[in-house]
């Protein structure tokens, strides 16, 4: 299957916790990165994820937060530190690439004052953040 979500790591799941509706499902996608989505008990089930199994998550450009500077505390499970490997420009929006030093390249779509404004240029330091209620999780 295609899907047009910029944003898709394989990876192992590493933790399941249940709660009385959803589940909070932590994918490892290298040794230093991992994304946490939170889907629904059913989902875990009929999916068959448990510790161990592969899995893919996926999340949309347009769902990616980025900042500068340290971030605040924020209810946001997911905070990909790293720098801007790519930027590209367009006269309303921008799409910025963020990669962690552990390799992980995260794509976000911001408009182009934020862009700007931020200072989100090739080598800037940034963060990604990503709420896990925005991430997907798929099998093969």
């Amino acid at each position: 299957m295609q899907i047009s979500a910029r944003n898709q790591f394989a990876g192992t799941v590493s933790a399941v916790h249940r709660g009385a509706v959803n589940a909070e499902v932590t994918i490892a996608v290298n040794a230093a990165d991992t994304v946490v989505a939170t889907i629904t008990n059913g989902a875990v089930d009929a999916l068959g994820l448990a510790v161990g199994h592969a899995a893919v998550a996926v999340f949309k450009a347009s769902s990616v937060l980025l900042g500068t500077g340290a971030p605040a505390r924020l209810s946001a499970r997911n905070v990909f530190a790293g720098r801007v490997v790519s930027v590209v420009e367009g006269p309303v929006s921008a799409e910025v690439t963020l990669a962690t030093p552990a390799g992980l390249q995260v794509t976000a779509t911001v408009t182009e004052v934020s862009a700007r404004t931020l200072g989100l240029v090739p080598g800037a330091e940034a963060y990604a953040l990503v709420k896990a209620s925005s991430v997907l999780v798929g099998i093969d």
